[in-house]
């Protein structure tokens, strides 16, 4: 895998005339995607109409359009036209999605580097984002059950697992967060935007120093204080989302008493959870937010401890409905 360490862009003109050359250089030629014309995108989008719009983020708009030859549905990024970051973000995301490839990361279709157009086109993800079932949860939609929120744990822990331990070398995701795990019309997870992506330290480095990036709230805190990068970052991310996952609260102002998590479930699942799943569940997102990152598990376990809850958290189980007497029972104590 080529490095992204030092892409850089010399000038405005290099930016806009070579960034195309530059993602065939990089990718040695391995590049799958198919290359579009804005004009192509223009016509999928119906000229980027607001109607067709998915969502929008900090490096741009996502659209929802139709591709030929086969009208394929697909959603499409178009990147803010300002800036180094924008375009940094962009043939990153290119090479990363090009030459990795995993059920749970999501499928790269094509791009288009017209100009200073930097467009790039995906998989469309019918249910969209996580954060859309979970945190800005509209009326028209139900709330995700407890056995979804599971699996969509498990197969988001498994993208994760395959970028540290799998690709050759190491990929520190570096912006895990609900918003960009996406899911399918059957509700698999696939990791989105990796536009933040980094090379995780080889040979015998323990870390990749950089410029701290990511999201307030999700980055590990020895990240945050000293821009030392390693995958048990992106295992606190992790730890941080699997908690939204569980509370259905935004996880930033969960930190304060951490003795009251098992009181936290989320009121949307109408007490339909199983106790002891919920404490395991818990006590998961507790290892993977350790402040000692050594502390933290590999995402390899991390997915052994999930896939391990939906067995029921063992051999005997336990039925849901039995959770309204065991949290008044913590009340108790609590009190």
């Amino acid at each position: 895998m080529p490095s992204f360490a030092n892409i850089s862009f010399k000038s405005d003109a290099s930016r806009k005339r070579y960034i195309s050359e530059e993602i065939l250089k990089r990718g040695k030629s391995n590049i799958t995607a198919k290359t579009f014309n804005y004009r192509d995108l223009c016509t999928a989008t119906n000229n980027f109409n607001p109607e067709n719009q998915l969502g929008e983020g900090g490096f741009g708009r996502v659209y929802k359009g139709l591709v030929e030859p086969n009208q394929q549905v697909v959603a499409i990024k178009q990147l803010d036209r300002n800036g180094y970051q924008g375009n940094r973000e962009f043939l990153v995301e290119v090479l990363m999605l090009s030459l990795l490839n995993h059920p749970n990361l999501v499928t790269l279709v094509g791009y288009c580097a017209d100009g200073d157009q930097r467009i790039l086109v995906y998989e469309y993800m019918a249910n969209g984002s996580l954060e859309s079932h979970l945190l800005d949860i509209s009326p028209d939609k139900k709330p995700l059950d407890w056995n979804t929120r599971i699996q969509v744990a498990i197969g988001a822990a498994k993208g994760l697992e395959y970028l540290h331990e799998t690709a050759d070398p190491p990929v520190i995701y570096r912006d895990f967060k609900a918003s960009n795990i996406l899911l399918d019309q059957d509700f698999n997870p696939k990791l989105s935007d990796f536009g933040l992506a980094k090379i995780g330290p080889t040979g015998d480095k323990s870390h990749v120093s950089t410029r701290v990036m990511g999201t307030y709230g999700y980055c590990a805190p020895e990240y945050a204080l000293t821009g030392q990068l390693t995958a048990k970052s992106d295992v606190y991310s992790f730890g941080v989302v699997f908690l939204e996952m569980i509370t259905g609260r935004r996880a930033t102002p969960l930190f304060k008493d951490r003795r009251n998590f098992q009181l936290m479930a989320d009121p949307l699942l109408e007490g339909n959870y199983p106790s002891k799943g919920l404490h395991q569940a818990l006590a998961v997102a507790a290892m993977c937010l350790q402040d000692d990152a050594a502390a933290r598990p590999a995402m390899s376990d991390v997915v052994t401890a999930l896939e391990y809850l939906t067995n029921g958290g063992g051999p005997e189980g336990e039925e849901e409905g039995d959770d309204e007497e065991e949290e008044d029972e913590e009340k108790k104590k609590s009190s």
